[in-house]
């Protein structure tokens, strides 16, 4: 149950190891709306939230597909059907002088389909996020390491989660406005 004018509560720790022990003990409280932000990656983050798997790659797949189906198409159409020439008596459906553009078109729309599928998945392009409303994050791009617990998780109750939260041992317990 979403809280009006409440984005989530944040914990802030000392530590990236006390960050990714507090991201398993929340997926292990039932929290499925957690976030953590730190200054730099840390591998053990991602398993400890249970990061999905994107979907980007099969939309690059599905791009690069419809590139090269496209450009072979565009080139049968043109050579055999619109504009028939014939070229030292190669037959109309000369298939490796298609190689070349069918290859391009391919990496051109893989790459066009994997860049908006990105920004679309990641729900980009996002210039503001709540979380900028708390003064302390911006140490998480120096050394603050801050774990969010939204207020849409299923489990949110704004007293019980600020209570687990004081549990894990955090530097400090905030809320994060809308």
């Amino acid at each position: 149950m979403a809280v009006a004018g409440l984005h989530g509560i944040m914990a802030e720790f000392d530590s990236p190891d006390a960050l990714v022990h507090a991201a398993h003990q929340a997926r292990e409280a039932g929290y499925c709306n957690v976030d953590a932000y730190s200054p730099f990656p840390i591998e053990e983050l991602s398993e400890a939230l249970e990061v999905r798997d994107s979907r980007t790659p099969q939309m690059i797949l599905l791009g690069g597909v419809v590139g090269g189906i496209s450009g072979y198409l565009l080139q049968y159409y043109t050579m055999a059907v619109s504009y028939p020439i014939n070229v030292g008596g190669r037959p109309f459906n000369s298939w490796p002088a298609f190689v070349p553009v069918v290859f391009e078109l391919t990496v051109l729309t893989a790459a066009i389909f994997g860049f908006v599928s990105m920004l679309a998945f990641n729900g980009l392009p996002r210039p503001y996020h709540p979380v900028f409303n708390v003064p302390k994050f911006e140490r998480a791009t120096r050394d603050g390491f801050f774990l969010v617990i939204g207020a849409s998780d299923p489990l949110f109750n704004r007293e019980a989660t600020e209570k687990f939260l004081r549990g894990l041992e955090p530097r400090e317990v905030i809320d994060v406005p809308d």
